[in-house]
């Protein structure tokens, strides 16, 4: 049986870089205001008998930063979209105080912390989530390179098999 060892090491080593670079364009783009989008990525890698496995893990609403969210009103190229219901301007909360967010009125008044999660939160719904491709991008700039390095991987794996094969007859 053939051992995949190289082959696992060029696959980690590109979970590892898709990871790292998601983690750093997160950090870029200051979308991550809480940490916990860029705690949450992570890979999966699977050996198998005859073939690999290989995912990657996030929060759920790190798929909606990633791809965006059309809105009512403004549409992005995204699967997602709000169409009838307003964004829950609870789960706004945190990232409302986190953000240090105090507004106010015309009157110089602040504005209640209900309010502004209404006022967000509709301002989503109309305007949407615009992509970030924080994931996307460094997944196809590590995909790029990642053909020769799986085949250099499995060549290596390859040729080491038949080493130890042939030294077993």
């Amino acid at each position: 049986m053939l051992n995949p060892t190289e082959t696992k090491k060029a696959l980690t080593k590109f979970a590892r870089n898709v990871v790292k670079a998601s983690r750093n364009e997160l950090k870029s783009q200051k979308k991550n205001t809480s940490g916990k989008l860029s705690k949450s990525i992570d890979f999966d890698l699977q050996v198998f008998k005859n073939s690999f496995g290989l995912s990657f893990e996030m929060e759920d609403y790190g798929q909606f930063q990633n791809s965006g969210v059309s809105g009512f009103l403004k549409k992005y190229d995204t699967p997602f979209s709000y169409t009838d219901k307003y964004p829950p301007g609870k789960k706004l909360d945190k990232w409302i105080v986190k953000k240090g967010i105090a507004p106010k009125d015309k009157k110089g008044r602040f504005i209640s912390r209900k309010s502004l999660q209404f006022l967000i939160s509709r301002k989503i719904f109309f305007y949407g989530i615009k992509p970030s491709l924080f994931f996307t991008k460094p997944f196809e700039k590590a995909f790029k390179n990642l053909p020769n390095e799986v085949i250099e991987a499995f060549a290596l794996d390859t040729e080491n098999f038949l080493k130890s094969t042939l030294k077993n007859d």
